[in-house]
């Protein structure tokens, strides 16, 4: 397992050695830590959706802090519709970034993120997008002038990436990494259905009116799946979700037990016969994030009887295949029809900077951190056995 200390070599006068010192979970890197050390000479590099984020108030806040700290000019890169991230992540690790400020929605970062994990180099998030669910998980969720005061003075900690090899129906496959969530079914529909102007102008409820197509049609979908090593088993289901975070857009706890940094896989599937059970599963979701935030609240929800048209369970392995295709999304982004999908989780693979504190605890980050080492990790349920 990948060591949460661990720091690529930054080459001479950068200082690319870990810090031996680890505090609340909280990864210390020399290089990476903020200050005016004598000698150490820092850069950012910033990745900007265009169409999402006030370029010009951005810049002012770049530069206020770049002047603040003695950091070197940033270098700038924008995103295009013919290249979301990957490319630009790729130009902007040739210039040795000790930071790389990911302006954009959810889809900017996971396009960066895909390129930048295996370096090492940490990700800062400037939530500018309509969902920013990855941002709302961590709490990141801020204004320009914080979310880049913290990119250049944050701590820097480590998450798990979601990653998913899809078959797509005339037999081709790739590869894409997740950080929030992929799902076939409802989710999928409303990244491909939704309207980007709408989404533009009124924010997350543009979803309103795919999601009530999704519902009142109720169209489900016949899945064969295996979790971890179980054996292979079918169902039909409306709609699948894995996640490696638990909340959404206005605060609907989805999955509460995900968390960004636990080494597993959170997969929901939603099953309802009607519209019956439909208001069912809103009732679930509605009171458990409600009750998800106190410890009694969170033993009423596991006294609570399971749903069947709620099924959930946790692994770090999901393999489904389809009779017919399915469209499938990732991090609200299509990526079109597929037959079948293998999902894993690699643990701790992608460094994150936020203002999360190592003292007295104010300010932490809502998610668990993994200990230094192995773990053996038990899922919840590994073979959950369909009930018709």
């Amino acid at each position: 397992m990948m060591s949460s200390t661990t720091a690529r070599d930054k080459g001479p006068g950068r200082g690319g050695a870990a810090d031996a010192g680890k505090d609340g979970g909280v990864v210390h890197v020399r290089g990476q830590r903020l200050g005016r050390d004598e000698g150490v000479e820092r850069r950012a590099v910033v990745i900007v959706n265009p169409t999402k984020v006030d370029g010009q108030r951005l810049r002012a806040a770049v530069s206020a802090e770049e002047q603040a700290r003695r950091w070197r000019p940033s270098v700038w890169f924008e995103t295009s519709p013919d290249d979301p991230g990957q490319s630009v992540a790729r130009a902007a690790l040739a210039n040795d970034p000790t930071v790389i400020i990911v302006a954009g929605g959810d889809g900017t970062v996971r396009a960066v993120a895909e390129v930048v994990h295996p370096t090492r180099v940490p990700l800062a998030v400037v939530p500018a997008g309509t969902g920013n669910l990855l941002a709302r998980n961590l709490g990141l969720m801020a204004d320009i002038e914080t979310a880049v005061h913290t990119a250049f003075t944050g701590s820097t900690r480590a998450i798990d990436l979601g990653v998913t090899e899809l078959t797509h129906r005339d037999g081709r496959t790739q590869t894409h990494v997740f950080l929030v969530m992929t799902g076939v079914g409802l989710d999928a529909r409303m990244a491909s259905d939704t309207s980007r102007a709408l989404k533009k102008r009124i924010g997350w409820l543009a979803y309103t009116e795919p999601i009530s197509r999704s519902v009142l049609g109720n169209k489900q979908f016949e899945m064969h799946y295996e979790v971890g090593h179980a054996k292979e088993r079918t169902v039909r289901a409306h709609t699948v979700i894995v996640g490696n975070c638990g909340t959404l857009t206005a605060g609907i706890l989805l999955l509460p037990d995900a968390r960004a940094d636990d080494g597993l896989l959170d997969v929901v599937l939603l099953r309802p016969r009607g519209w019956w059970q439909w208001l069912r599963v809103a009732a679930r979701l509605g009171v458990g994030g409600v009750l998800h935030r106190t410890e009694g609240g969170r033993v009423v929800l596991r006294s609570a009887p399971d749903l069947r048209a709620l099924q959930y369970v946790q692994d770090r392995r999901l393999t489904a295949r389809f009779d017919d295709p399915q469209k499938v999304e990732l991090d609200g982004d299509s990526f079109g029809f597929v037959t079948a999908v293998t999902i894993t989780i690699r643990p701790h693979a992608l460094l994150v900077r936020g203002p999360w504190l190592t003292g007295n605890g104010a300010g932490k980050i809502p998610a668990r951190l993994l200990p230094d080492g192995d773990r053996m990790y038990t899922p919840r349920d590994s073979n959950p056995e369909p009930s018709d």
